[in-house]
Formats: C-alpha cells, sequence, structure tokens
C-alpha cells in the first residue's frame, strides 16, 4: 500500500511545485532574522491553512512560532520549518528552502493522512541562527514539541548527506573593562581593555594546537575603544564555541574562560564572560529514519557525496536539542555549489535558482515518502509510538 501512496503524495508535490517555489523565492526576497520573522511565519502559516490544516500562531510565547495539524492519527509526526535569514546577507543557509520544502511536504501527505492513521504536524520555529537562544530548544522546554512522536526536516548545504554531523555549540559575551586615560599625556594612568581582549585572543590562538580538530572557537570583536587617543575603558567580543558533544563543550568553554580571564588580567583589567545557558547540544539521527530516507533517496536518483567531503563540515543547529528528546531525521540536500559554501553570499544566490528550486522539491518528496514508509512499516511504527529513540549517529 505504501507504494501507491507514496506515488500519490509525490504527484501531489509535483502539482503544487509552482506554489512552493513562490513562496522559497518570496521568503528570500524578503529575508527576515531570528524572532523577527514576522511575514515568513504568517506567509508558511497562511499556505497552509490554504491546504485544510488548522493553524495555531505565537505557540511557546513566540510570536514568530507556530503549530499547524492535519489528521487525527495516532501518530504524531512533524515537519520543522525553519525561516530565520542571516544578518547582512540574507537567506545564505537557505532557510527559504527549508520552510517551502516543509509546506510542500505537508501538503502532499493531507490526502493520505487518514489512511496511514497519521496526525501530520508543522512545527515554525524561529531564530535557528540566534544561537544564544535557539527558537527550537525555548519550544522544547516550554511544550512546543510535546505529542510528537518523530520530526523531520531537511537543509540545504553543497552536499548531500543522510546523517551528517552536527556538533555543539554555545555563545560566550565577553565584557573587559579597564580604565581610561589620556593616550598621551598620561597612558601610565590606563588599563587598556582593548589590550587585556586581545591577550586573550592570542591566548585562544595558542591553544589551537591543543585541541582536537573537531573543535571550532570562532569570534568577533564588538566593541575595542572610541579614538584612538584615549586608552580604551571597555571591549566586546562575541564568541561561539563548538565541540563534538555537549561535555567536550563544557571543557573547551573552561579553556577559553582562562585564556580571557589571563588576557584581563595581564593587562590589569576586569573581565565578565556570559552566555551558554541553553547551548545546542549534538545532532543524533535517527538510525531507522535515516535508512528509510536513504532508500527513498537512492530510489529517486539522488547521489550522496562521498563521507570524508562532508566530514568536515562541521555545523551546529538547535534541532540537535530536539534529537535528544525525540527521533528526528535533519538530512543534507546537496546544491553542488562547492567551494561556496552556507553563510556566503554566494550561497545565498544559490538558494533562489532554478537547482536550489529543484533540490527543494526532491526534498519535500523525499520527506513525504520517509513518512510514509515509518508510518506503514509496523516495527518502526510502534517503535516511535513508545517513545523508545535510537542511539544515533549524529555526533
Amino acid at each position: 500500500m505504501s507504494a501507491d501512496q507514496k506515488d500519490r503524495a509525490a504527484g501531489r508535490v509535483r502539482h503544487g511545485s509552482s506554489d512552493a517555489v513562490r513562496l522559497s523565492h518570496a521568503l528570500h526576497a524578503r529575508p527576515e532574522i531570528g524572532y523577527e520573522e514576522a511575514d515568513a511565519s504568517r506567509w508558511l502559516a497562511e499556505a497552509l491553512a490554504a491546504e485544510g490544516y488548522s493553524v495555531e500562531a505565537g505557540i511557546c510565547g513566540l510570536p514568530t512560532a507556530f503549530r499547524a495539524q492535519l489528521g487525527s492519527g495516532s501518530l504524531n509526526v512533524a515537519l520543522v520549518a525553519e525561516y530565520d535569514a542571516l544578518p547582512g546577507i540574507g537567506h545564505a543557509c537557505g532557510h527559504n528552502m527549508i520552510a517551502a520544502a516543509a509546506y510542500a511536504a505537508a501538503r502532499a501527505l493531507g490526502p493520505v493522512a487518514d489512511e496511514l492513521d497519521l496526525t501530520i504536524t508543522v512545527l515554525g520555529t524561529p531564530a535557528e541562527e540566534v544561537l544564544s537562544r535557539g527558537g527550537k530548544i525555548l519550544m522544547l522546554e516550554r511544550g512546543g514539541f510535546d505529542g510528537v512522536h518523530a520530526a523531520l526536516m531537511i537543509h540545504p548545504t553543497p552536499f548531500e548527506a543522510v546523517s551528517p554531523a552536527m556538533i555543539a555549540a554555545s555563545t560566550m559575551d565577553v565584557a573587559v573593562t579597564g580604565q581610561a586615560a589620556h593616550a598621551s599625556a598620561a597612558p601610565q594612568r590606563g588599563r587598556n581593555a582593548a589590550d587585556g581582549l586581545a591577550i586573550g585572543q592570542i591566548a585562544i590562538g595558542l591553544l589551537r594546537q591543543h585541541i582536537d580538530p573537531g573543535i571550532r572557537i570562532s569570534g568577533i570583536t564588538t566593541a575595542a575603544g572610541e579614538v584612538p587617543n584615549i586608552i580604551p575603558a571597555s571591549a566586546r567580543a562575541e564568541y561561539v564555541l563548538r565541540a563534538p558533544t555537549l561535555a567536550a563543550l563544557s571543557d573547551v568553554r573552561t579553556r577559553v574562560t582562562d585564556c580571557f580571564r589571563g588576557g584581563a588580567l595581564a593587562a590589569g583589567c576586569q573581565v565578565e564572560l556570559r552566555g551558554g545557558e541553553r547551548p545546542y547540544a549534538e545532532f543524533r539521527a535517527d538510525p531507522e529514519l535515516a535508512e528509510l530516507y536513504r532508500a527513498n533517496a537512492v530510489t529517486a536518483g539522488r547521489e550522496f557525496d562521498p563521507e570524508e567531503q562532508v566530514a568536515g563540515f562541521l555545523a551546529s543547529t538547535d534541532a540537535g536539542n530536539v534529537s535528544q528528546a525525540i527521533p528526528m531525521l535533519h538530512p543534507f540536500v546537496g546544491l553542488g555549489t562547492w567551494p561556496v559554501v552556507n553563510h556566503q553570499p554566494d550561497f545565498t544566490r544559490a538558494c533562489a535558482t532554478p537547482a536550489a528550486d529543484d533540490a527543494m522539491l526532491a526534498g519535500a518528496s523525499l520527506l513525504a515518502a520517509t513518512i510514509v514508509d515509518l508510518a506503514d512499516r509496523p516495527s518502526v511504527r510502534s517503535r516511535l509510538l513508545a517513545g523508545a529513540s535510537m542511539s544515533g549517529a549524529g555526533a
């Protein structure tokens, strides 16, 4: 029976392809950053409502989060939609495609939901790019994923992969405080906060020789004085720390903290470190869902990039926290753009092209086919209903 339902779902994706493409392009043309996605969340909710989904906006105390549902089956499967853009460069991570694929898959599954004893839920999840306050983490804490037995989404990257490694991450806000003084007449009366920050950054550079290859430390200086003839009394930076697991992330945080404290001490300054209260967990891909997706992708003629090519592509997502709580799948849909990668302006442009449209629609079809399979396979279905998440391969 599932073959017929998959064919019908695929047909619905093809039949509604122009609507999904228009939605993707509209989102791309109107990029909104995290927690400001008023148009994006509304457009997606309206499109789902037009397909018969009941929509609840502003869930979990987040104005741009929503829940859309169709069907009343015993197995509740969520399609996850992201739609926030990056400051300055727009949809350089392709969230316009993620949202449109969730819509297209939800539209495709509507007519077969009752046959499969399914409830289809679409969760609009804001602010994936706001690493200090990821939307899915807040939604998870506030019950947004309650009652969901499995969650699926796709994400565009240069590569095609079923279970890519996505590592843990947290933020660190650094504030160094010194003493202002005339930089020429009485520099000895000052304590240079910018120097304290710079010494800490140099220490991090030296630390890199002694950390594992899977660890990432990145940051920007956001303030380091106003004019060159005043010793800076304050300096600020924002950092993102990443490691393969939350446990490893805690160790990295301790070592980076020591670097900044040492820098401030050397410059005769004080330092305050904040952030990291809600880290992004490493992603745990559900093995059975991954194999169902892989089989459908192979049947559809999708070709996966070699694992060694994808291995060093270490990103993070707040979906990692969801994957620690319920079975989840987050495959990469490849746009073939390498060496152009996510978070580059050229990738922004790549996410609203015919190739991106084809990849988005292919991803929607694969999500729909995988959901049909998991609903129709008694062993998978019973495990999901029992809430027994298998150990994954995400880390």
